[in-house]
Protein backbone atom coordinates (compact mmCIF):
# COMPACT_ATOMS: atom_id res chain seq x y z
CA UNK A 1 0.00 0.00 0.00
CA UNK A 2 1.46 3.24 -0.96
CA UNK A 3 2.89 5.57 1.69
CA UNK A 4 -0.06 8.10 1.17
CA UNK A 5 -3.17 5.70 1.10
CA UNK A 6 -2.06 4.38 4.36
CA UNK A 7 -1.52 7.50 5.77
CA UNK A 8 -5.27 9.17 5.10
CA UNK A 9 -6.45 5.26 6.30
CA UNK A 10 -4.29 5.58 9.12
CA UNK A 11 -6.00 8.39 10.39
CA UNK A 12 -9.25 7.64 9.21
CA UNK A 13 -9.55 4.40 12.02
CA UNK A 14 -7.99 6.69 14.64
CA UNK A 15 -10.57 9.56 13.58
CA UNK A 16 -13.74 6.68 13.66
CA UNK A 17 -12.30 4.87 17.09
CA UNK A 18 -12.52 8.96 18.97
CA UNK A 19 -15.64 9.24 16.76
CA UNK A 20 -17.57 6.62 18.09
CA UNK A 21 -16.67 7.91 21.72
CA UNK A 22 -17.99 11.39 21.15
CA UNK A 23 -20.71 12.14 23.85
CA UNK A 24 -23.13 13.75 21.50
CA UNK A 25 -23.76 10.05 19.94
CA UNK A 26 -23.63 7.89 23.13
CA UNK A 27 -25.38 9.54 26.00
CA UNK A 28 -28.54 10.38 25.40
CA UNK A 29 -29.45 6.75 25.03
CA UNK A 30 -28.89 6.15 28.79
CA UNK A 31 -30.83 8.74 29.94
CA UNK A 32 -33.86 7.40 32.83
CA UNK A 33 -36.34 9.81 33.13
CA UNK A 34 -36.78 13.05 35.28
CA UNK A 35 -37.19 12.88 39.37
CA UNK A 36 -40.24 14.23 41.42
CA UNK A 37 -37.03 15.82 42.93
CA UNK A 38 -34.09 18.02 41.75
CA UNK A 39 -31.62 16.86 39.28
CA UNK A 40 -28.10 17.64 40.28
CA UNK A 41 -25.42 17.21 37.47
CA UNK A 42 -21.59 16.88 38.70
CA UNK A 43 -19.02 15.42 37.60
CA UNK A 44 -15.21 15.63 36.12
CA UNK A 45 -12.75 14.11 33.13
CA UNK A 46 -11.80 15.52 30.48
CA UNK A 47 -14.63 14.89 28.73
CA UNK A 48 -16.87 16.35 31.23
CA UNK A 49 -17.48 19.64 29.01
CA UNK A 50 -19.08 17.76 26.20
CA UNK A 51 -20.76 15.00 28.48
CA UNK A 52 -22.73 18.04 30.19
CA UNK A 53 -23.43 19.70 26.84
CA UNK A 54 -25.05 16.74 25.63
CA UNK A 55 -26.72 16.14 28.50
CA UNK A 56 -28.13 19.90 28.13
CA UNK A 57 -29.25 19.00 24.75
CA UNK A 58 -31.34 15.59 26.01
CA UNK A 59 -32.50 16.58 29.06
CA UNK A 60 -36.49 17.55 29.22
CA UNK A 61 -36.54 18.55 32.27
CA UNK A 62 -34.50 21.34 34.69
CA UNK A 63 -31.38 20.50 36.26
CA UNK A 64 -28.47 22.89 37.62
CA UNK A 65 -24.79 21.47 38.29
CA UNK A 66 -20.73 22.15 37.89
CA UNK A 67 -18.69 19.66 36.31
CA UNK A 68 -14.91 20.20 35.98
CA UNK A 69 -12.56 19.61 33.08
CA UNK A 70 -8.98 19.84 31.64
CA UNK A 71 -7.90 23.34 31.10
CA UNK A 72 -8.41 24.19 27.46
CA UNK A 73 -11.22 21.21 27.25
CA UNK A 74 -14.55 23.24 27.74
CA UNK A 75 -17.55 23.62 25.46
CA UNK A 76 -20.39 25.82 26.01
CA UNK A 77 -22.74 25.25 28.31
CA UNK A 78 -26.30 26.91 29.04
CA UNK A 79 -27.28 25.51 32.52
CA UNK A 80 -24.45 23.13 34.07
CA UNK A 81 -21.50 25.38 34.86
CA UNK A 82 -18.02 23.97 33.75
CA UNK A 83 -14.64 24.73 35.67
CA UNK A 84 -11.27 23.97 34.17
CA UNK A 85 -8.46 22.85 36.65
CA UNK A 86 -4.91 21.21 35.56
CA UNK A 87 -4.30 17.90 34.57
CA UNK A 88 -2.26 15.13 35.03
CA UNK A 89 -0.66 17.33 38.32
CA UNK A 90 -3.80 18.92 40.11
CA UNK A 91 -3.86 22.40 41.26
CA UNK A 92 -5.86 25.01 42.99
CA UNK A 93 -8.70 25.09 41.01
CA UNK A 94 -9.17 21.51 40.95
CA UNK A 95 -9.18 21.18 44.91
CA UNK A 96 -11.76 24.14 44.81
CA UNK A 97 -14.24 22.90 42.45
CA UNK A 98 -13.62 19.60 44.26
CA UNK A 99 -14.96 21.68 47.80
CA UNK A 100 -17.63 23.22 46.08
CA UNK A 101 -18.98 19.98 44.38
CA UNK A 102 -18.67 18.15 47.90
CA UNK A 103 -21.21 21.13 49.58
CA UNK A 104 -23.68 20.81 46.49
CA UNK A 105 -24.61 17.40 47.24
CA UNK A 106 -25.57 18.10 50.73
CA UNK A 107 -28.86 17.55 52.21
CA UNK A 108 -30.39 15.88 48.69
CA UNK A 109 -33.56 13.75 49.53
CA UNK A 110 -34.69 10.71 47.98
CA UNK A 111 -36.65 12.35 45.45
CA UNK A 112 -33.35 14.04 43.72
CA UNK A 113 -31.16 12.58 41.02
CA UNK A 114 -27.82 13.23 41.09
CA UNK A 115 -25.86 12.40 37.35
CA UNK A 116 -22.31 12.11 37.48
CA UNK A 117 -20.36 12.34 34.29
CA UNK A 118 -17.42 10.48 34.53
CA UNK A 119 -14.09 10.12 31.78
CA UNK A 120 -11.29 10.02 32.18
CA UNK A 121 -8.59 12.42 34.04
CA UNK A 122 -10.73 13.04 37.23
CA UNK A 123 -8.19 11.84 39.60
CA UNK A 124 -5.94 15.00 38.70
CA UNK A 125 -9.35 17.21 38.50
CA UNK A 126 -11.04 16.40 41.64
CA UNK A 127 -8.24 16.95 44.07
CA UNK A 128 -9.64 17.08 48.12
CA UNK A 129 -6.94 16.00 49.78
CA UNK A 130 -7.42 14.11 52.86
CA UNK A 131 -7.95 15.68 56.28
CA UNK A 132 -4.24 16.60 57.58
CA UNK A 133 -3.09 16.54 53.69
CA UNK A 134 -2.26 19.63 51.36
CA UNK A 135 -2.86 20.52 47.81
CA UNK A 136 1.23 20.40 47.67
CA UNK A 137 1.26 16.47 49.11
CA UNK A 138 -0.96 15.63 46.08
CA UNK A 139 1.16 17.23 43.74
CA UNK A 140 4.52 15.61 45.32
CA UNK A 141 2.89 11.73 44.92
CA UNK A 142 1.16 12.29 41.41
CA UNK A 143 4.59 13.91 40.11
CA UNK A 144 6.49 10.89 41.55
CA UNK A 145 4.17 8.41 40.50
CA UNK A 146 3.58 9.79 36.88
CA UNK A 147 7.48 8.61 36.56
CA UNK A 148 7.69 5.61 38.39
CA UNK A 149 6.48 3.86 35.61
CA UNK A 150 2.87 2.53 37.94
CA UNK A 151 0.22 2.11 35.88
CA UNK A 152 -3.38 3.91 35.96
CA UNK A 153 -4.81 0.89 38.83
CA UNK A 154 -1.88 1.56 40.99
CA UNK A 155 -2.23 5.41 40.78
CA UNK A 156 -5.33 5.54 41.00
CA UNK A 157 -5.63 3.03 44.00
CA UNK A 158 -2.77 5.31 45.92
CA UNK A 159 -5.09 8.30 45.12
CA UNK A 160 -8.25 7.20 46.93
CA UNK A 161 -6.46 6.44 49.89
CA UNK A 162 -5.39 10.27 50.10
CA UNK A 163 -8.47 11.93 48.77
CA UNK A 164 -11.60 13.06 50.48
CA UNK A 165 -13.65 12.68 47.51
CA UNK A 166 -12.59 10.11 45.69
CA UNK A 167 -13.12 6.03 46.39
CA UNK A 168 -17.28 6.04 46.63
CA UNK A 169 -17.03 9.51 49.01
CA UNK A 170 -18.72 11.70 46.56
CA UNK A 171 -21.41 9.11 45.72
CA UNK A 172 -21.68 8.73 49.88
CA UNK A 173 -21.88 12.60 50.40
CA UNK A 174 -24.87 12.20 47.70
CA UNK A 175 -27.21 9.87 50.08
CA UNK A 176 -30.07 9.40 50.29
CA UNK A 177 -30.23 10.32 46.95
CA UNK A 178 -30.42 8.28 43.60
CA UNK A 179 -27.05 8.35 41.93
CA UNK A 180 -26.63 7.43 38.01
CA UNK A 181 -22.96 7.61 37.34
CA UNK A 182 -22.41 7.76 33.44
CA UNK A 183 -19.11 6.84 32.14
CA UNK A 184 -16.48 7.37 29.48
CA UNK A 185 -13.55 4.35 30.04
CA UNK A 186 -9.92 5.07 29.34
CA UNK A 187 -8.90 2.47 31.78
CA UNK A 188 -7.73 -1.54 30.87
CA UNK A 189 -10.53 -3.55 31.34
CA UNK A 190 -13.41 -0.62 31.63
CA UNK A 191 -13.22 -1.02 35.99
CA UNK A 192 -15.66 1.93 36.99
CA UNK A 193 -13.80 1.96 40.42
CA UNK A 194 -10.64 2.78 38.56
CA UNK A 195 -11.72 5.60 36.20
CA UNK A 196 -10.88 8.83 37.86
CA UNK A 197 -10.36 6.98 40.81
CA UNK A 198 -14.25 6.05 41.49
CA UNK A 199 -15.57 8.73 43.22
CA UNK A 200 -19.03 7.31 43.22
CA UNK A 201 -18.43 3.37 43.14
CA UNK A 202 -16.82 1.02 46.41
CA UNK A 203 -13.76 0.46 46.45
CA UNK A 204 -12.45 -2.76 47.22
CA UNK A 205 -9.00 -1.46 47.27
CA UNK A 206 -7.54 -0.88 50.88
CA UNK A 207 -4.79 1.62 52.78
CA UNK A 208 -2.72 -1.40 53.30
CA UNK A 209 -2.43 -2.00 49.08
CA UNK A 210 -1.81 1.40 48.43
CA UNK A 211 1.28 1.37 50.90
CA UNK A 212 2.41 -1.92 49.06
CA UNK A 213 2.29 0.12 46.02
CA UNK A 214 4.36 2.96 47.07
CA UNK A 215 7.04 0.44 48.60
CA UNK A 216 6.93 -1.49 45.20
CA UNK A 217 7.95 1.72 43.52
CA UNK A 218 10.30 3.02 46.57
CA UNK A 219 8.03 5.86 47.22
CA UNK A 220 8.52 7.54 50.56
CA UNK A 221 8.09 11.08 49.98
CA UNK A 222 6.21 13.29 50.88
CA UNK A 223 6.23 11.62 54.06
CA UNK A 224 2.45 13.38 55.57
CA UNK A 225 1.16 11.18 52.24
CA UNK A 226 3.21 8.56 52.71
CA UNK A 227 2.18 8.42 56.83
CA UNK A 228 -1.42 9.08 56.30
CA UNK A 229 -1.64 5.27 54.26
CA UNK A 230 0.33 3.84 56.20
CA UNK A 231 -2.11 4.79 59.65
CA UNK A 232 -4.86 2.85 57.65
CA UNK A 233 -7.44 4.93 59.28
CA UNK A 234 -9.40 6.35 56.57
CA UNK A 235 -10.51 3.51 54.43
CA UNK A 236 -12.79 4.56 51.36
CA UNK A 237 -16.47 2.66 51.29
CA UNK A 238 -16.75 -0.40 50.50
CA UNK A 239 -19.30 -2.35 48.43
CA UNK A 240 -22.36 -2.92 50.66
CA UNK A 241 -22.00 0.73 52.09
CA UNK A 242 -25.93 1.88 52.93
CA UNK A 243 -25.04 5.14 52.04
CA UNK A 244 -24.07 3.52 48.18
CA UNK A 245 -27.43 1.29 48.11
CA UNK A 246 -28.97 4.28 45.73
CA UNK A 247 -25.95 4.44 42.93
CA UNK A 248 -25.84 3.24 39.61
CA UNK A 249 -23.04 3.00 36.85
CA UNK A 250 -23.55 3.02 32.66
CA UNK A 251 -20.63 2.46 30.47
CA UNK A 252 -21.41 4.35 27.75
CA UNK A 253 -18.19 4.51 25.67
CA UNK A 254 -15.35 1.95 25.80
CA UNK A 255 -11.87 1.29 24.48
CA UNK A 256 -13.43 -1.80 22.92
CA UNK A 257 -16.41 -0.19 20.76
CA UNK A 258 -13.69 2.21 19.46
CA UNK A 259 -11.38 -0.47 18.24
CA UNK A 260 -14.40 -2.18 16.46
CA UNK A 261 -15.01 1.57 15.15
CA UNK A 262 -11.25 1.59 13.70
CA UNK A 263 -12.03 -1.97 12.72
CA UNK A 264 -15.43 -1.51 10.23
CA UNK A 265 -13.35 1.30 8.22
CA UNK A 266 -10.47 -0.60 7.36
CA UNK A 267 -12.93 -3.70 6.67
CA UNK A 268 -14.39 -1.32 4.12
CA UNK A 269 -11.28 -0.14 2.82
CA UNK A 270 -10.42 -3.92 2.20
CA UNK A 271 -8.13 -4.45 4.87
CA UNK A 272 -8.27 -7.52 7.41
CA UNK A 273 -8.38 -6.26 10.88
CA UNK A 274 -7.42 -8.05 14.18
CA UNK A 275 -8.35 -6.55 17.06
CA UNK A 276 -4.96 -7.58 19.82
CA UNK A 277 -6.57 -6.14 22.31
CA UNK A 278 -8.66 -3.35 24.16
CA UNK A 279 -6.35 -3.20 27.36
CA UNK A 280 -2.40 -3.90 26.69
CA UNK A 281 -0.73 -2.75 29.07
CA UNK A 282 3.22 -2.48 29.88
CA UNK A 283 6.33 -0.60 29.18
CA UNK A 284 5.61 1.42 26.12
CA UNK A 285 9.10 0.67 24.63
CA UNK A 286 8.38 -3.17 25.30
CA UNK A 287 5.05 -2.93 24.11
CA UNK A 288 6.21 -2.05 20.68
CA UNK A 289 8.33 -4.62 20.53
CA UNK A 290 5.62 -7.35 20.89
CA UNK A 291 3.53 -5.58 18.26
CA UNK A 292 6.64 -5.28 15.87
CA UNK A 293 7.25 -9.09 16.04
CA UNK A 294 3.70 -10.11 14.72
CA UNK A 295 3.98 -7.51 11.97
CA UNK A 296 7.22 -9.35 11.31
CA UNK A 297 5.29 -12.92 11.26
CA UNK A 298 2.60 -11.30 8.87
CA UNK A 299 5.22 -10.01 6.23
CA UNK A 300 7.44 -12.94 6.29
CA UNK A 301 5.13 -15.79 7.18
CA UNK A 302 1.38 -14.52 6.49
CA UNK A 303 0.44 -15.32 10.51
CA UNK A 304 -1.84 -14.63 11.96
CA UNK A 305 -3.16 -13.06 8.88
CA UNK A 306 -2.07 -13.00 4.97
CA UNK A 307 -1.53 -8.69 4.04
CA UNK A 308 -3.11 -6.48 3.69
CA UNK A 309 -4.29 -6.27 6.88
CA UNK A 310 -3.89 -3.92 10.47
CA UNK A 311 -3.19 -4.95 13.79
CA UNK A 312 -5.74 -2.48 16.34
CA UNK A 313 -4.68 -2.19 20.01
CA UNK A 314 -5.77 -0.14 22.88
CA UNK A 315 -5.21 -0.08 26.67
CA UNK A 316 -2.40 2.34 28.57
CA UNK A 317 1.04 1.95 28.07
CA UNK A 318 3.39 3.42 30.96
CA UNK A 319 7.17 5.17 30.62
CA UNK A 320 9.25 4.80 33.05
CA UNK A 321 11.64 8.42 32.77
CA UNK A 322 15.16 7.54 33.06
CA UNK A 323 15.73 10.61 30.48
CA UNK A 324 15.42 14.41 30.41
CA UNK A 325 13.55 14.36 26.95
CA UNK A 326 9.83 15.28 26.31
CA UNK A 327 7.11 12.76 24.91
CA UNK A 328 4.44 10.43 26.15
CA UNK A 329 3.43 6.79 25.69
CA UNK A 330 2.27 6.87 22.35
CA UNK A 331 5.60 8.79 20.71
CA UNK A 332 7.40 6.61 23.16
CA UNK A 333 5.90 3.38 22.00
CA UNK A 334 5.91 4.62 18.16
CA UNK A 335 9.89 5.14 18.31
CA UNK A 336 10.60 2.10 19.68
CA UNK A 337 8.71 0.38 17.32
CA UNK A 338 9.78 2.43 14.17
CA UNK A 339 14.03 0.83 15.27
CA UNK A 340 12.44 -2.72 15.46
CA UNK A 341 10.75 -2.15 12.38
CA UNK A 342 14.57 -1.37 11.08
CA UNK A 343 12.75 0.60 7.67
CA UNK A 344 10.00 -2.64 7.04
CA UNK A 345 8.72 -1.43 3.61
CA UNK A 346 5.23 -2.97 4.09
CA UNK A 347 4.41 -1.43 7.64
CA UNK A 348 3.25 2.01 8.46
CA UNK A 349 1.71 2.60 11.82
CA UNK A 350 -0.36 5.45 14.10
CA UNK A 351 -0.32 5.65 17.83
CA UNK A 352 -2.35 8.36 19.56
CA UNK A 353 -4.20 9.31 22.56
CA UNK A 354 -8.01 10.15 22.33
CA UNK A 355 -8.43 12.80 23.71
CA UNK A 356 -5.86 14.24 21.58
CA UNK A 357 -3.17 14.70 23.84
CA UNK A 358 -0.15 12.01 24.36
CA UNK A 359 0.82 12.43 28.35
CA UNK A 360 1.46 16.61 28.68
CA UNK A 361 2.23 17.70 25.44
CA UNK A 362 0.26 19.32 22.15
CA UNK A 363 0.39 16.11 20.24
CA UNK A 364 -2.28 13.55 20.01
CA UNK A 365 0.61 10.92 18.79
CA UNK A 366 2.11 10.21 15.94
CA UNK A 367 3.11 8.05 12.64
CA UNK A 368 5.09 6.05 11.47
CA UNK A 369 6.35 5.08 8.05
CA UNK A 370 9.17 2.78 6.28
CA UNK A 371 11.86 5.52 5.92
CA UNK A 372 10.90 7.35 9.01
CA UNK A 373 14.46 6.32 10.54
CA UNK A 374 15.63 6.61 7.15
CA UNK A 375 14.49 10.86 7.31
CA UNK A 376 15.62 10.79 10.99
CA UNK A 377 18.84 9.81 10.11
CA UNK A 378 19.26 12.44 7.29
CA UNK A 379 18.55 15.14 9.87
CA UNK A 380 21.16 13.98 11.98
CA UNK A 381 18.65 12.41 14.54
CA UNK A 382 20.02 9.26 16.43
CA UNK A 383 17.01 7.16 16.80
CA UNK A 384 18.40 4.66 20.10
CA UNK A 385 19.46 7.86 21.83
CA UNK A 386 16.43 9.86 21.75
CA UNK A 387 14.61 6.68 23.16
CA UNK A 388 17.04 6.32 26.06
CA UNK A 389 16.60 10.33 26.77
CA UNK A 390 12.52 9.75 26.51
CA UNK A 391 12.59 12.29 23.92
CA UNK A 392 9.91 10.95 21.12
CA UNK A 393 8.21 14.44 20.31
CA UNK A 394 11.70 15.91 19.66
CA UNK A 395 12.55 13.08 17.20
CA UNK A 396 8.27 13.05 15.56
CA UNK A 397 8.67 16.79 15.35
CA UNK A 398 11.79 17.20 13.56
CA UNK A 399 10.40 15.04 10.98
CA UNK A 400 6.88 16.35 10.53
CA UNK A 401 4.99 13.56 11.72
CA UNK A 402 3.40 14.03 14.97
CA UNK A 403 -0.36 14.29 14.82
CA UNK A 404 -1.69 17.27 16.09
CA UNK A 405 -5.45 17.47 17.17
CA UNK A 406 -6.22 19.54 20.11
CA UNK A 407 -8.81 18.61 22.67
CA UNK A 408 -11.28 15.55 21.41
CA UNK A 409 -13.45 16.33 24.18
CA UNK A 410 -13.31 12.41 24.72
CA UNK A 411 -11.15 9.69 26.11
CA UNK A 412 -10.93 5.78 25.75
CA UNK A 413 -7.27 5.80 26.01
CA UNK A 414 -4.73 5.17 23.52
CA UNK A 415 -5.23 3.81 20.12
CA UNK A 416 -2.46 1.84 18.14
CA UNK A 417 -2.98 0.19 14.27
CA UNK A 418 -0.52 -1.02 12.08
CA UNK A 419 -0.83 -1.50 8.95
CA UNK A 420 0.61 -3.82 6.98
CA UNK A 421 0.55 -4.54 3.59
Amino acid sequence: MSENKGRRLLMQMFEAAVAEAAPARCLAAHLPPPPKGRTLVIGAGKAAASMAAALEAAWPAPLEGMVVTRYGHAVPTRRIEVVEAAHPVPDAAGRAAAGRMLGMVQGLTEDDLVICLISGGGSSLLALPAAGLTLEDKQQINRTLLKSGANITEMNCVRKHLSAIKGGRLAAACAPAQVLTLTISDVPGDDPSVIASGPTVADTTTCADALAILEKYKISEPRAAVEHIRRGHDETPKPGDARLARTRQVMIATPQLSLQAAAAVASRAGVTPLILGNALEGEAREMALVHAGIAHQVVRHGQPLDMPCVLLSGGEGTVTVRGKGRGGRNVEFLLALAIALDGNVHVQAIACDTDGIDGTEDNAGAVIVPDTLARARALGLHAPALLADNDGYSFFAAIGDLVMTGPTMTNVNDFRAILIG
